[in-house]
């Protein structure tokens, strides 16, 4: 069987999205099919046609002469270039199936393909473009922009062949937007258990380089976006540091709320207390997860949070990592409290520090929260269960031509 993805982005770009892409494809390699590689024209410093990156060939769409400011133009004129470039690699490759990522940008793109060709399409929403906008400042939750973008989401999600999804909750907005409940099968998002064994030894340089020598160290390893709740992090820290003198605040990483977060450090005066390491290079990431004993996941509540699930819990529980998480609908769905993880009311700065205190003082349940996270991960989390709920969708496509 081959099939064609159509992707927002992959690597060399590091992002949560390239991650799922990479585990979806080796799970599908090992079960012996074919997959192609096309990314949008969003690819960032992409200037070729072709391309190799960590033995995975990507087939890149050329960018648009750019648009002028007209609303909506730039967005058009990225959907014909991908339709473009994706009609000439159906012709050149005659895959069985075409598969679109979200964001809709490349659904509609494989709609029009699949239509000419007579090709399947599934379409795979992680999450959706309009939710993720509001967080990003783009659009105002509910303005008109916004019902734009949830409309072309909903023309799509009612034409596709077959949708996917990665968590219950995306699948029951999906089905209330009139989608039949048959059309609709959770692929949900997993870790690789090779990637991430249990965690280590702390390193006891690299501990004193930051000055966190003999503490007890509360973090968050990511990239800082508004939505992660870092913010409410800080204003529950002095709370946590009146029971807990020797605690401290390692955040690794950056992002849009990065100068907003340091700022909020000064004002709160503990400055001297939190740790800004920047972005570390990818190779180093586990040397850090190393130094954190209690992760801290306390996302805000909003559209995106309630129904999208991370994977940053499961890479955690995959390490036998202690955390502590906002109570979310994407965290509810894969956390049960004081079992794999510590939930907190969502929002609530006192809650949180109260969450970090009962664990921190409560380290006989420590073992049992790794136990449980690993043994989930390694029986339900997984890439290769996961990805074996693609057999039926595309068994379901194609029928007796899969089967030959």
């Amino acid at each position: 069987m081959r099939i064609l993805h159509v992707l927002d982005h992959s690597l060399p770009l590091h992002s949560g999205y390239t991650f799922r892409t990479v585990a979806i494809l080796k799970a599908q390699r090992a079960l012996g099919w074919e997959t192609f590689h096309l990314t949008s024209p969003k690819q960032e410093n992409c200037t070729v046609d072709e391309e190799d990156v960590d033995g995975w060939h990507f087939y890149r769409t050329p960018r648009p002469v750019p648009a002028t400011a007209m609303p909506g133009l730039g967005e058009i004129r990225l959907i014909e270039a991908t339709t473009r470039r994706l009609s000439e690699l159906v012709q050149r490759l005659r895959p069985d199936v075409l598969h679109a990522h979200s964001p809709v940008l490349n659904a509609i793109p494989a709609l029009k393909v699949g239509r000419r060709f007579g090709l399947p399409v599934v379409y795979e929403v992680r999450a959706f473009w309009e939710d993720a906008a509001v967080d990003h400042g783009t659009h105002a939750e509910w303005g008109l922009r916004y019902r734009i973008s949830r409309a072309l989401e909903t023309y799509a999600l009612k034409r596709a062949d077959h949708v996917t999804t990665i968590c219950q909750g995306l699948r029951s907005d999906i089905c209330a937007r009139g989608v039949p409940a048959d059309r609709v099968t959770v692929i949900p998002n997993a870790v690789d258990i090779d990637a991430f064994p249990p965690g280590g030894v702390a390193d006891e340089a690299l501990k004193a380089q930051l000055g966190l020598s003999g503490a007890l160290v509360i973090g968050f390893i990511g990239s800082f976006y508004a939505y992660e709740g870092l913010d409410l992090l800080l204003d529950a820290y002095p709370g946590i540091l009146r029971r807990l003198p020797g605690a401290r605040v390692l955040l690794v990483g950056g992002g849009p709320q990065d100068a907003a977060l340091r700022d909020q450090a000064e004002r709160l005066g503990i400055a001297d207390k939190v740790v800004f390491t920047g972005r570390v290079p990818h190779a180093d990431v586990a040397r850090y997860y190393d130094l954190v004993d209690i992760l801290a996941y306390p996302r805000h509540s909003m559209r995106l949070t309630e129904l999208v699930t991370p994977l940053k819990p499961l890479e955690a529980m995959a390490q036998g990592r202690i955390f502590v998480a906002s109570d979310v609908g994407g965290h509810r769905e894969l956390i049960k409290h004081r079992e794999t993880g510590m939930l907190f009311s969502a929002g609530h700065p006192t809650g949180l520090a109260d969450a970090v205190v009962e664990l921190a003082q409560e380290p006989a349940l420590w073992p049992l929260l790794r136990a449980n996270g690993r043994r989930f991960v390694e029986e339900e989390r997984n890439w290769r269960v996961s990805v074996d709920r693609y057999r039926s969708v595309y068994g379901r496509l194609l029928g007796d031509r899969l089967a030959a």
